[in-house]
């Protein structure tokens, strides 16, 4: 018997995905690189392929492998960016190499939300056409199709080519869109505190508002990563800017805050989904309804989640009720029409939307009060349309993560998360915008690659580039390449803009004016509520936990690998590998020193 040939794990895999890309129809496509590789041809399959227009290259990234059964196809709804020029990706390799970076006044956080939105260029979204229940399914797709390609020539024709940041071409995604809006009677936008003005398109506040003659609850997200002034800052602002909205805070993980730079997890205080918020959401919801839904059970609900996670901890989820989860097919997601009805049978249901990356699904997490969606870092996760009975009369919809056109800077938009970090060709530019707007080395710790030992070591008097930052991040944390055993820079780029998105380095945007105006807001007789949300300590007591806890959160480093981790038990997709070891002297970091403010002085 012939001796068997050596197949490696990494052969198996290429030889399954070529294997689902044929049952799929996607043949001369491969997805095994880096990168995945823009797909182009006349026999595409229509159904997903129609977000390509006939004048821009498309670039599809967060491949997924396929299920078993086949029931769905998991890259249907995956991004679809605009594909950069190779020459504009190596301009900007070269100018990370040169150009010295210089810290930028701290007016220039400031970011109005006309900067990024501005009314003349049209920076509308898709909207569905019109039809009846006469139509045929595939005549419906043909419009819908139809619609959405003279909607980018629109788009186009105002923005020329280098204007617009990535935004979403894929169709199907936006159908999902449709859908979750149709069916709404309440709509949660969910934005990130650090960037609320990029993650906030006022065409479709003023759509849902307007045309749908529906309701807006703005979710600001991840309190916990923010100054509470500039929360109160941002949340006066934008109530301001949007009246006919309800505007609350939200998060996840109060009082846990990353004691370290490079740690694990965060400081866990015995408690999984005491997320701070629910309440207000559901106040904005009666406000809403005024008495035409009965939201008692619901009132009930957190009140009971709030007794077991004072009383069981970590063991809160074990016995709550279990929750209704529902599955909508094509055609039934495709052939529903909207509706003037608001609260169908005393049900209210509210649609949970946002870009990505925001925490949609830590939020539905935590409403329900245990792990029904599985959250990553990586954009994208949620991949298709899907419902929750929280109770018996509220019934939440999750939508998969959009990106609307704008102009805001395309660097800024992959330090807020919104393009996989696994995915870019040129991460130091990133790198460089996010250092000229934090205080990147006594927070990092950096030795300049270009520093003689025999010479006295004081970076603050040297000149940084991003390349610099990146090669002395590497050196630091070992990362190396594996012929020839040269700093990784790539690597190391990734590795930090991971902490960036984690908020470990923590960039927050500011509201016009707020420089000046800072001392009234710290001062503002509302700031208390936002503290108390936020889960914060007194100082004293804050500086003593970390005192104790540091010895042993700061002895576990994170191992950047080159791919995000898909389902993570963490909602901020915090992965690490424990073997790592480092040392546990001078690991300390405030996440709000980059901001100038020390909260244990």
């Amino acid at each position: 018997m012939p001796r068997r040939k050596p197949f490696s794990n990494k052969q198996k895999k290429k030889q399954l995905q070529v294997k689902r890309e044929k049952k799929r129809g996607e043949t001369g496509s491969s997805h095994s690189s880096r990168n995945a590789s823009v797909e182009r041809g006349p026999g595409r399959d229509r159904q997903s392929d129609t977000s390509d227009s006939e004048t821009t290259d498309i670039r599809r990234i967060n491949h997924q492998p396929g299920t078993r059964d086949g029931r769905y196809d998991p890259n249907r709804f995956r991004l679809h960016f605009e594909k950069e020029s190779k020459e504009e990706v190596e301009r900007r390799k070269k100018i990370a190499r040169e150009k010295i970076l210089k810290q930028v006044a701290e007016k220039e956080l400031e970011i109005d939300m006309n900067q990024i939105y501005p009314e003349e260029k049209g920076l509308n979204f898709p909207r569905r056409p019109s039809w009846h229940y006469n139509m045929q399914r595939e005549e419906l797709l043909r419009k819908e199709e139809k619609s959405f390609l003279e909607y980018l020539e629109a788009l186009q024709s105002k923005n020329p080519p280098g204007t617009l940041s990535h935004f979403e071409h894929n169709l199907e995604t936006w159908r999902q869109l449709w859908r979750v809006m149709e069916m709404s009677d309440v709509i949660l936008l969910i934005v990130d505190i650090r960037y609320p003005v990029l993650q906030f398109p006022p065409a479709l506040y003023h759509y849902i508002t307007g045309e749908l003659k529906k309701y807006i609850i703005l979710v600001l997200n991840k309190v916990d990563l923010c100054p509470s002034p500039l929360v109160l800052a941002w949340k006066h602002y934008l109530t301001k800017q949007f009246p006919h909205m309800h505007c609350v805070c939200f998060t996840s993980h109060p009082g846990q805050p990353y004691s370290t730079l490079l740690q694990k997890k965060r400081m866990r205080k015995k408690v999984r989904w005491n997320a701070g918020g629910p309440i207000h959401i559901m106040r904005a919801c009666q406000e809403i309804t005024a008495g035409r839904v009965d939201l008692s059970s619901w009132e009930k609900k957190i009140q009971r989640d709030a007794v077991a996670v004072r009383t069981e901890g970590d063991q809160a989820d074990d016995g709550s009720e279990s929750v209704l989860m529902e599955h909508h097919s094509d055609v039934a997601m495709e052939m529903n029409s909207p509706t003037q009805e608001l609260y169908k049978d005393g049900v209210l249901t509210m649609g949970c939307i946002g870009f990505p990356n925001v925490g949609k699904s830590s939020v539905l997490n935590s409403l329900v009060g245990r792990k029904v969606v599985s959250v990553s870092r990586t954009p994208g996760h949620t991949k298709y349309f899907q419902t929750y009975y929280l109770t018996p009369t509220v019934k939440l919809c999750d939508c998969p993560g959009l990106v609307f056109p704008s102009q805001v800077d395309k660097q800024l938009q992959i330090l807020a998360g919104i393009y996989p970090v696994s995915q870019l060709q040129e991460p130091y530019s990133s790198v460089g915008y996010l250092c000229e707007r934090t205080n990147f080395l006594p927070v990092l710790k950096l030795t300049h690659p270009d520093h003689s030992p025999e010479t006295p070591h004081n970076p603050s008097t040297q000149d940084w580039t991003a390349w610099d930052v990146c090669e002395a991040w590497a050196d630091r944390r070992g990362y190396k390449t594996a012929k020839a055993a040269r700093n990784d820079a790539y690597r190391a780029a990734n590795s930090l803009l991971r902490l960036a998105i984690d908020g470990r380095m923590c960039l927050c945007l500011q509201p016009p004016g707020y420089s000046q105006s800072k001392d009234e807001w710290e001062s503002h007789p509302e700031l208390a509520e936002i503290i108390a949300l936020q889960g914060r300590k007194d100082e004293e007591d804050e500086c003593g936990e970390r005192e104790d806890d540091e010895g042993e959160s700061s002895s576990e480093l994170e191992e950047d690998n080159d791919r995000d981790a898909d389902d993570d038990e963490d909602a901020d997709g915090d992965d690490e590998d424990d073997t790592v070891k480092a040392d546990r002297k001078g690991l300390t970091l405030n996440m709000f020193s980059v901001l100038g403010e020390n909260e244990c002085a």
